[in-house]
This record gives C-alpha cells, structure tokens and sequence, in this order.
C-alpha cells in the first residue's frame, strides 16, 4: 500500500552512506596501524631479525620500512614518527659494511680480456748509416755528381771484360822481369811529360792486353811501351805529347812510320776499345768515401803504383786492388778500418780484402831490384810526403788490427 507523506516509517535506523564509509576506512586504518605497531622495531617482539653482512648491504629492510611508513601518513590521523628507527637501520648497515670490507674487501675482478694470437713481426735489421759523398758537388756541373754511382757501377761491369790471362806462357822472348823494366821506364816518362797518373795506369794496361793477343820479341817491347803511353795521351790528356816527343824519349831507336804502325795494331788489336778500368779511377773514389787527407791518399797511390811493375798483381780486380791499397794506407795511419760508406761504395767487405793487404804490406819489405828504382825515387820526394819511406807494418800486428 502507498505510504502517507507525513507517515514515518518504523525500523531500525540505517547509517548514512557517507559515515558507513568513514568507519570502514576508520577500521581499516585501525588495523593497520596495529599492524604497523606490531612491526615496528622498536617494540620488543617485533623487531626485525639480524642478518649478515651481505644481506644488509641491499638495504631490503630499509626500503619495507619506509613504504610502511608512508602507507601510515596517508592512512591514520596521526603520524608515527620513524626516523630514529631508520637511521638505526643505516647505522647497522655502515657497521656491518666496515666490518665486511675488513674481512673480505669488495674488488671487482674485471674479466679478463681474450688473447688474440698476434702474429710475430720481424725485427728490423738496423742497415748502417751510409753517407753521400756525391751530394756536395751537385752544384758543379763539371763534377757529374748525379751520374757518379751510375760511372763506377759501369766501370765495375767493364772489369769482367778485360780479366788479363796469365799470358806470359805464350811469349817465349819476354819474361815478367823484362815487363818490370819496361814498366819502370814508362813511370820515368810519365813524369818527364808530366802527364797524368791515369795516363800512366792505362799504357800499362794496353800493353797487358796487347801482349795477350799478339806474340812480340824484346826488340819491340819498347816501341809497345812508348805506342801505349801516345794512345793513353791521347785518350787522357787535354794536350798530348807528339809523335816526335816519343822518338826522341826512345834515342831514336824507332822511325816515325814504325810508331804509327805500331798504334794501328794496337788499337785494331783491340778494336778500339780502350776505355779498360784502372786502379787509379777507383782508388779516388774510395779515397773520397774514406774522407782521406792527401798524405794518406798518396800513400795509397804509391802501393798501388808498386803494383804496376809486379807481373803477379796483373790478374787482380783494378777496383779490388784500390780498395786493398786504400785500406793497408788506413791502417798504417791508424785511420780507422772499413766503414760502411766504403763498403757500399766499393761492393767489398773487409774480409773479402784481407789476403790482398797482406800481400801488398809484403810488397813494401821487398828490397827491390837495383834497375827498378823509379816508382820510389818518384814517392820519396818531398811533393808526395815522402810516403816511400814508410816503414812497413808487422804481419803479427797486421793480423791483429784486421781481425778486430
């Protein structure tokens, strides 16, 4: 049935929406706070169990008491305050950490890294410092600076063409002591004209290789020598001497037509190839490379002249025979020995010359025969140092500085 306006209703009173929900929230907060009471630390039966060391360290226990605390702001009317607890929990946490760090310290071993096989590298060799000796004439055009090395690696190739036989087994009317003569001669002709060293050297070799191909008596064996200077002349000097200066330096033993004849045979002989290396080119050279002083390079120039009458030095190197002499007049200086500019310069080593040096510092004690007195007469004078007068080395000794 329809109820009256003014009609109330009998019953029990129902709570109004509102305050239903206050109480419950009321109540919640109510149990959570006993909650929150039985946990706190500071109560006796609810404090939180010790840990270890390690356990501390994640400060687990830390982070649950202060989201329970914040959980309590939001929820009851009254805040419980919990800050000495925390900084208790903080205290026991640093403790513990000191006492850990005495016992076992906290380091990180980092891991190690994966050996990637590196291949092995060769050593360097460590090449000697070898000097220019062709950079300071650049400038000088008459020098050929720039074609030097090229000139002498040329003259080193040419040495193979005119390696001289032993010749003198097919010449029954000259011996090697005739030769000597004859070479002696030309030494005191050389220094009449005044011509140049190299003049000399290559007579000698003209003749060497004359005599290889073509069998002579000793009747001629003058007119060859005297032939062979007139072509070197003419090869070497800026102002050669004339056919007559060459008849007259032979006393007449010769005609005009025999001398020209003679320089036809000669260079048909040769075919006109008569640019043949000598030791004097070389041992300039070498010399330059050793920086050598006049004195030591006229020295040089005297064991290498010695050599010219010796029919034994005909079949040496000319550029092996320099680099011998050079290093025997180093070594009677006390100069040094065989630096690495030399040794690139010449192709030799210094063992490589060793056999020869020795040969050559015999040479020097051999009284030479009493015909055969021009090469020292020549090197005694004042104008080359009086180097003939230099006493030779002792074997022993020699030996010894080489090995060095």
């Amino acid at each position: 049935m329809p109820v009256p306006r003014n009609t109330k209703t009998l019953g029990t009173k129902q709570p109004r929406a509102g305050k239903v929900g206050t109480v419950t929230e009321n109540g919640k907060s109510e149990k959570e706070e006993s909650c929150q009471a039985k946990r706190s630390p500071s109560s006796p039966q609810g404090g939180p169990k010790k840990r270890s060391a390690f356990g501390d360290i994640t400060n687990a226990h830390k982070s649950q008491t202060v989201m329970g605390k914040k959980e309590t702001v939001k929820a009851g009317p009254r805040k419980v305050q919990k800050a000495p607890v925390v900084l208790g929990v903080v205290k026991n946490n640093e403790i513990n950490l000191k006492k850990s760090m005495k016992k076992t310290p906290l380091t990180e071993t980092p891991a190690e890294p994966k050996k990637v096989p590196v291949p092995e590298k060769p050593v360097p060799v460590q090449i000697p410092t070898v000097e220019d000796i062709d950079k300071e004439q650049l400038s000088d055009p008459y020098a050929s600076a720039e074609y030097a090395k090229e000139i002498f690696d040329y003259m080193r190739e040419r040495e193979e063409k005119f390696v001289l036989p032993n010749y003198m087994e097919k010449q029954p009317d000259i011996s090697g002591d005739m030769r000597a003569i004859l070479v002696d001669w030309m030494v005191e002709v050389q220094e009449n004209f005044e011509l140049n060293h190299e003049t000399l050297y290559l007579a000698v070799k003209l003749v060497d290789h004359y005599l290889v191909e073509v069998v002579s008596m000793r009747d001629k064996l003058q007119l060859i020598g005297s032939t062979a200077i007139l072509i070197a002349s003419k090869f070497e000097e800026r102002c050669p001497p004339c056919v007559d200066d060459f008849l007259y330096i032979c006393d007449d033993a010769y005609k005009r037509e025999e001398l020209i004849a003679m320089e036809m045979s000669i260079l048909r002989t040769l075919k006109f190839d008569i640019n043949i290396p000598i030791p004097y080119r070389f041992l300039r050279r070498f010399a330059k490379c050793a920086r050598a002083n006049m004195e030591t390079l006229t020295l040089a120039r005297f064991l290498c002249e010695m050599t010219l009458q010796e029919y034994d030095y005909v079949r040496e190197s000319p550029s092996k025979l320099a680099a011998s002499c050079l290093l025997l007049a180093l070594t009677m200086r006390n100069l040094g020995g065989w630096t690495p500019t030399l040794e690139y310069y010449s192709g030799y080593c210094s063992q490589d010359l060793h056999p020869l040096v020795k040969r050559l510092n015999f040479l020097l004690t051999y009284q030479p025969h009493d015909k055969l007195k021009a090469v020292r007469t020549k090197y005694s004078h004042r104008v080359f140092f009086e180097v003939a007068k230099a006493t030779p080395m002792d074997m022993l000794k020699l030996e010894e500085i080489l090995k060095s």
